[in-house]
């Protein structure tokens, strides 16, 4: 026990180099997660039976990709950098790898911000190729939700995102303090237990939009819970009382956009 309350002394963020780059263990675990969600997606339409070209899904990918990640990283400066001018009248900072010359990689990004960017990729994406956006979307969230937990042990392993001070004896140090590792948590919760959710639903779904709406549901609950465990945002601090963080107040717009959704979906299927 007394080595896993002190891992974080004994485990380097960086993976290895390459030449004056330094990949972290952060990059690594990103770049996973979006091919473990590709490959997952792909097993369930090949294992279901799910009626949808291959061509068209393959191109899906592109725009949610590129969606998720530019919504992560403007997300993360709309809603949490403290720079947030400097980069609107700045733009062409907000994805540059480089701090006064030095390679520093790309830092900050927000699941939220995500989440819209994925949905506002997807709609394009439904407009543009005709295809049912309720139906992609189904398909994609099997796989971002299992992927999830790639980006949460990203989080674990560059030390970042760190649990509240705690007693408890499986609580690791983060410099002098005892702390819970929320971003494990996390990944149970807001990447396992989701994914095993849509698991048992996806072929008890009534209505296309079902699994997307149910995953931000689920996503908005489980990040409720877990963010009572985890450190609020430095630059930011508590919203309100001892409790509400910024996280929470976001996952429940998302909470409560889908199940407005889900209720008017449903309504109309009973019809």
């Amino acid at each position: 026990m007394q080595f896993w309350q002190n891992i974080y002394s004994h485990f380097d963020p960086v993976a290895f180099n390459l030449g004056p780059v330094a990949v972290h263990w952060y990059g690594i675990m990103y770049a996973l997660a979006l091919l473990s969600a590709i490959f997952i997606a792909k097993w369930f339409i090949k294992y279901d039976k799910i009626n949808i070209k291959e061509d068209i899904f393959d191109s899906y990918i592109w725009w949610a990709e590129i969606g998720v990640i530019l919504g992560a990283r403007l997300g993360y400066i709309l809603f949490y950098d403290t720079h947030t001018m400097y980069y609107l009248t700045n733009p062409w900072q907000i994805f540059n790898p480089y701090i006064n010359g030095v390679y520093a990689g790309i830092s900050g990004m927000s699941y939220h911000g995500a989440f819209i960017g994925f949905i506002i990729a997807s709609l394009l994406f439904a407009k543009r190729k005709k295809v049912n956006f309720w139906f992609v979307t189904d398909i994609a969230v099997l796989g971002i939700s299992a992927a999830y937990i790639f980006g949460r042990l990203g989080n674990f392993f560059n030390q970042e995102l760190v649990g509240r001070v705690t007693e408890v004896p499986w609580g690791i140090y983060v410099g002098n303090s005892l702390r819970h590792p929320s971003q494990l948590y996390e990944a149970v919760l807001e990447g396992l237990v989701v994914f095993l959710l849509l698991l048992y639903f996806r072929k008890r779904k009534t209505f296309d939009g079902q699994l997307a709406l149910l995953y931000g549901i689920f996503y908005a609950i489980a990040r409720i819970i877990a963010e009572f465990y985890r450190e609020p945002d430095s630059q930011l601090g508590f919203l309100a009382g001892n409790w509400l963080t910024m996280g929470m107040l976001q996952s429940f717009g998302i909470f409560i956009i889908c199940v407005a959704f889900y209720i008017m979906k449903n309504k109309s299927i009973a019809k």
